[in-house]
């Protein structure tokens, strides 16, 4: 499907909008549990965890078949790189997943009855810890989520009857309690993004930017090429080429010849065509 048919296609916008209102209850929702109540003390990594994770199983079972519920530049740009989305719509997609990010931080701050305690929205590297620190915290929460995701995503591509939504949540859940204490476990630059301009404050920013990205593409990358039960050489070297990753992946898990995969593949796009004449 060409761009202009792609920006014409009704499931494309509806698509974005699910991209959009979907970080936007993500944002609001774990940004809703770090805010301490009157009186409280500061709340621990618990309640964000929980929140994440129920808040992403249940985003999965609205918007999985419209958008497939990525709410995340960072794995957004992991399947960019591996080839599962294309320029466009990862382009569109972060593009709301960070207005919808904003768009949940600033709903959650009009709604404050104490709007100091805005401060709890915004991921921060520990005096304790330096930003280097943070960061490998971030890519090693990031990787372990982003790998959870390519797992899930592969048994759906093999009709596996796997609970995938609740093993993704509750890998969200265990990223926060592994670097919640430490660099806040963003593991999404939308969720940074939001609060940040929210309160203005931006110290570290970048942490949760490069953090996450850097750890989501490791987890794709070696997920999709290496521990894949299609992963090949040859499905590198046709992703670094630009060339159709579909029939290298075909040949892999069919045991056939790359030739006979793509002959038929040309036979298969020939009858489409017909039909369609």
């Amino acid at each position: 499907m060409t761009w202009r048919e792609e920006l014409r296609s009704r499931q494309f916008w509806n698509a974005m909008i699910a991209e959009l209102l979907g970080t936007l209850l993500l944002v609001s929702a774990v940004l809703g549990a770090s805010v301490p109540g009157p009186g409280e003390a500061s709340v621990g990594p618990m309640y964000p965890a929980v929140a994440v994770g129920v808040t992403v199983v249940a985003l999965c079972h609205c918007f999985g078949d419209i958008s497939g519920t990525q709410v995340n530049p960072a794995l957004t740009l992991s399947l960019l790189a591996t080839r599962r989305l294309d320029v466009l719509r990862a382009s569109v997609y972060i593009t709301a997943q960070c207005l919808g990010a904003c768009l949940g931080a600033w709903a959650l701050y009009l709604a404050l009855p104490l709007k100091s305690t805005a401060d709890h929205f915004v991921n921060k590297v520990p005096i304790e810890l330096n930003a280097v620190q943070a960061l490998g915290i971030e890519v090693l929460c990031t990787f372990q989520l982003v790998f959870t995701v390519f797992s899930v995503e592969d048994q759906r591509r093999r009709d596996s009857l796997e609970p995938g939504n609740l093993a993704i949540g509750l890998a969200h859940t265990a990223g926060v309690l592994l670097g919640g204490r430490f660099s806040g476990a963003s593991m999404n630059p939308a969720r940074s993004l939001g609060p940040a301009i929210v309160t203005g404050f931006w110290e570290n920013h970048w942490v949760y930017w490069i953090g996450p990205i850097l750890g989501a593409l490791l987890a794709g990358v070696s997920r999709e090429f290496i521990f894949a039960r299609s992963a090949s050489r040859q499905k590198l070297v046709a992703c670094l080429t630009c060339k159709d990753i579909d029939i290298v992946e075909a040949a892999s898990m069919t045991g056939s010849s790359l030739s006979t995969v793509t002959q038929n593949a040309i036979r298969a796009k020939q009858g489409n065509k017909q039909e369609s004449n």
